[in-house]
């Protein structure tokens, strides 16, 4: 079995964005040369998440909310009481979950028809990495 590890940098301008990474997990199974397996997505860091859906404008609008319904920013979270602001960040990033997994299959990525992998920051502007574990033969 190969294994190839790639890291992805962000450093948003907003507090919130959702950031189109596809070609950039197409690049790190290129890079591995594997043709059959899957490859593991996962943001590290607990106020971020991966997901895989449409690339449409109207869905990621609909997404963010839903998100910001679910969990507004602002409120009195009990983290806040940490010194931190960010309680509504921890709470998208569970319901977006911090990974996903694809798989690889003839040597591509095997998504559906209009699928993409998106990386959601809930708390941006710092310095933030995403991993890309190629795994397969």
């Amino acid at each position: 079995m190969i294994s190839h590890t790639k890291y992805l940098w962000f450093q948003t301008k907003r507090p919130r964005e959702y950031i189109r990474i596809t070609d950039e997990v197409e690049a790190a199974l290129q890079e591995s040369g594997i043709r059959e397996g899957m490859i593991l997505v996962s943001a590290m860091h607990i106020t971020a998440g991966v997901w895989v859906n449409d690339a449409e404008s109207g869905i990621i609008a609909d997404i963010d909310e839903m998100l910001e319904r679910l969990a507004p920013q602002g409120p009195d979270y009990r983290h806040h009481r940490t010194g931190e602001t960010n309680g509504d960040a921890h709470l998208k990033s569970i319901l977006v979950h911090h990974q996903v997994v694809v798989p690889v299959t003839d040597g591509k990525l095997d998504l559906g028809p209009w699928q993409q992998i998106y990386y959601a920051e809930f708390d941006g502007q710092r310095r933030k990495r995403v991993i890309i574990k190629v795994m397969g033969e």
